[in-house]
Parts: C-alpha cells; sequence; structure tokens
C-alpha cells in the first residue's frame, strides 16, 4: 500500500518509513501541512500517517482538507505527542480513523495501520488467483486469460493490468503507477506508461463496446471502470494526456 507520513521531525519520519517500508508498503514523508495538501491533489495515497503540530497548516487543518475535498474515504492515523484526552476525542470526532501517542513501538504502529487498511480495503490473504468477471489473473505465472483464452502479456503489463483492476473505478495517480510498476525508476521515458495502457487497452480488449473503460485522467494518472455498453461517451476531463511522467 502506498502511505504518505505528515511529520516534520525528519529522524521520526524517517524511522515510521523505515518501518512500514520492511513491511512492504510504499512510504512517502512530507515535512509541511501544504506540501502533503499539493501531493493529495496529485498523487493517490492509501493511508495518511498525521502529526499535530507541523509547519503552515497542521495536521488537524490537513484532516479538515481531507475529509472536505477528497471524494474516497481514505484512512487517517493521526501519530501526536499531545495525549490528552480532548485532543483524543477532537480529532476523532473530526475524523480521523484512529490515533496513535507517541512514542509508539513498531509493532504497534504496523498493527494499527494493518488493522485500518484491512478495515478501509477489506484486504484478503495471498491467493494463487484473483479473478475480475472473464479476467484470471494467475499470480504464480504471471499469466491471464480472458474468457479463458490466454493473452500473452509482459510481465509489467501483467503487474499494471492487475493493478487497474483491483482499484476497478478508483483514479490512480501516474506516481501511484510508478512506485507500484515501476518502483520509483528514475530513467523511465514519459511515454512508457502511456504505452503499456495503450497495450493493455487492446489485447484485454478494454473499451467501451466490451464492458470496460481505460481512460486517462489529464494531469493525473488512469481510470479502469466497468460500464453498461450502452453509456455515453467519457466526460471531458479525461481527455490523452501529454505524457506526463
Amino acid at each position: 500500500m502506498r502511505i504518505a507520513v505528515l511529520d516534520d521531525d525528519s529522524a521520526q519520519a524517517d524511522l515510521v518509513c523505515q518501518t512500514l517500508s520492511a513491511a512492504g508498503h510504499i512510504c512517502h514523508a512530507y515535512g509541511a501541512g501544504r506540501e502533503l495538501v499539493r501531493q493529495l491533489r496529485r498523487q493517490t495515497f492509501d493511508l495518511l500517517v498525521l502529526d499535530w503540530n507541523v509547519p503552515d497548516m497542521s495536521g488537524e487543518e490537513v484532516l479538515h482538507w481531507v475529509r472536505e475535498s477528497l471524494s474516497e474515504r481514505l484512512p487517517i492515523l493521526f501519530m501526536t505527542s499531545r495525549g490528552r484526552e480532548t485532543d483524543i476525542t477532537s480529532i476523532l470526532n473530526t475524523g480521523a480513523d484512529d490515533y496513535l501517542v507517541k512514542p509508539v513501538s513498531a509493532a504497534v504502529l504496523l498493527a494499527r495501520v494493518g488493522s485500518l487498511l484491512r478495515r478501509a480495503y477489506y484486504l484478503k490473504p495471498p491467493a494463487a488467483k484473483e479473478v475480475f468477471g472473464e479476467f484470471e489473473f494467475d499470480l504464480g505465472a504471471k499469466h491471464v486469460t480472458v474468457r479463458g483464452t490466454p493473452v500473452a502479456v509482459t510481465q509489467k503489463e501483467f503487474e499494471l493490468a492487475l493493478l487497474l483492476f483491483q482499484h476497478l473505478s478508483r483514479p490512480l495517480s501516474r506516481a501511484h503507477i510508478l512506485d507500484v510498476i515501476w518502483k520509483q525508476a528514475t530513467d523511465i521515458p514519459s511515454r512508457t506508461m502511456d504505452t503499456h495502457v495503450s497495450m493493455l487497452r487492446s489485447k484485454l480488449g478494454l473499451r467501451p463496446e466490451s464492458g470496460y473503460r481505460l481512460t486517462p485522467i489529464y494531469g493525473y494518472g488512469y481510470r479502469l471502470e466497468r460500464i453498461e455498453t450502452n453509456e455515453p461517451p467519457a466526460a471531458a476531463d479525461e481527455t490523452p494526456e501529454a505524457g506526463q511522467a
């Protein structure tokens, strides 16, 4: 999962990110509230870990912004040194999903993060296969079949297709896709992702006449959604991107 950590103590933020990364998560640290909000306008995260007292925009203000501005219910864990009962109840009533008082052990942090992610995304134990309607993904062999017919895809195409189906109808930012599929590689040409998406659209038949729409969201990323075959064309905000990285 992709997690953003807001904490102006760089040593604390590094420790949290190391703990979460060791557990298999992709972690990004931010030292100021407005910096995180700018990224939330451009990127997709699965969970936020917020400190309270940070520069220019407090964790509480970031929480208010997320709940008022983002359509999806993004799980939020507050982790701060403020441990008064009034502080805890205030933040939970404002919309935080959990609250930890520093210092926090690695084991407790991982347990709380895991609990929030399971509640938010109904995480299941790893399976040998994942099936989405007529699409079947063999996770071990990295093979995909459509209506029982094998489709030849590369490893990256397999991983990208699986990611899109796992987040069906959810917009995914380009940064999120790069993190998960290309592991933050800095030498990826700007059109590489667009080429992979185009190949998947063709190979898997992800087109409206087949009941699916895989479209770019200008300046943001991509979204795969299931549609009725008689649904009208895509909205104007989903025009092709100009090869943004």
